[in-house]
């Protein structure tokens, strides 16, 4: 599962009515997506890198249970969506799912959104579910971070490395989360300490971006916040590692390799941010060992792991 993205210009007005619950945008809004949209290209990469991680996850199930699995893919909010992927499982004649979201941090606001359309969608074609809901600390997962937060610490010219500091972020969510002792926070910060122990970091720490344009307060710092602070305290560059994201897409292309680069310009520091993850074997190799237990330990019923 996945948040999934405008399959073209066309539809980005239908897919915008259905992030937001079903309300259209107002002509402002909508220009406002499309012109980011415009900003890199037009259209999102994201399914064409969603259909790679598929398929490597496919490969990788293959390799351990040949024949055993199938893939099906189901979108948040554009077709297919996860209700549809459920139901097409059951007719193809799959008695029970294994469910991964693809995002390492576990939140009742996301991942746990996908996880309850998920179940209700298993009970009512009568097919078992479990999930994988948390994967933030996948020793593969860090060492694929870890290996690109090195690569792009090495892009950078030597007087700006002296004092360079890394930056891991996430999609920020509305702060009323913190209420609920949601493990969101706690998640991010465990991936960046691994990174940050794995490469034996002296300046990082974890920051926030895209946050929705509500009324209401959002996680923070956000990034381009975080920029501006650390080029007062005399830092020369920021490397920011989007470890809450998968592939590239908008809150990637745009929200930082335009956005934030250009506020890390203004504030006359060096930007790097680092490669996105999309079909890293080694990642999907392990998810898909992840998803080979999950389904080996069974379940009594429709119920989240």
């Amino acid at each position: 599962m996945a948040y999934g993205t405008p399959a073209d210009r066309d539809a980005i007005g239908e897919f915008y009515t259905d992030v937001r619950r079903g309300h259209p945008p107002t002509k402002a809004q909508l220009d406002d997506l499309i012109s980011r949209y415009d900003a890199i290209g037009g259209t999102s990469p994201m399914n064409d890198r969603t259909a790679t991680q598929i398929a490597a996850l496919q490969s990788a199930l293959d390799e351990l249970e040949p024949g055993h699995f199938r893939t099906y893919y189901g979108s948040k909010h554009a077709s297919p969506k996860i209700e549809a992927a459920i139901e097409g499982a059951a007719r193809d004649g799959c008695d029970a799912i294994v469910g991964l979201v693809l995002a390492p941090h576990f939140s009742t606001m996301s991942v746990g959104e996908y996880v309850e359309r998920a179940i209700e969608t298993a009970k009512a074609v009568g097919v078992r579910a479990s999930f994988l809901k948390h994967w933030h600390d996948e020793p593969a997962l860090i060492d694929a971070l870890s290996t690109r937060v090195a690569d792009a610490l090495a892009t950078l010219a030597p007087e700006a490395a002296l004092r360079a500091t890394v930056v891991v972020t996430a999609h920020s969510l509305p702060r009323r989360v913190l209420e609920m002792d949601d493990p969101y926070p706690d998640e991010l910060a465990r991936t960046a300490q691994l990174i940050a122990d794995r490469l034996g970091l002296t300046s990082w720490q974890t920051g926030w971006q895209s946050a929705g344009k509500t009324t209401e307060p959002w996680l923070g710092p956000d990034i381009c916040e975080l920029i501006d602070e650390r080029a007062r305290d005399g830092a020369t560059a920021v490397v920011v590692c989007p470890a809450g994201f998968t592939s590239d897409h908008l809150e990637v292309l745009y929200d930082l390799d335009i956005v934030a680069a250009a506020r890390a310009a203004d504030a006359g520091i060096a930007f790097v941010r680092t490669a996105s993850l999309n079909a890293e074997p080694s990642v999907f190799a392990a998810l898909a060992r992840r998803v080979v237990e999950l389904d080996e330990q069974g379940t009594p019923g429709n119920e989240p792991e």
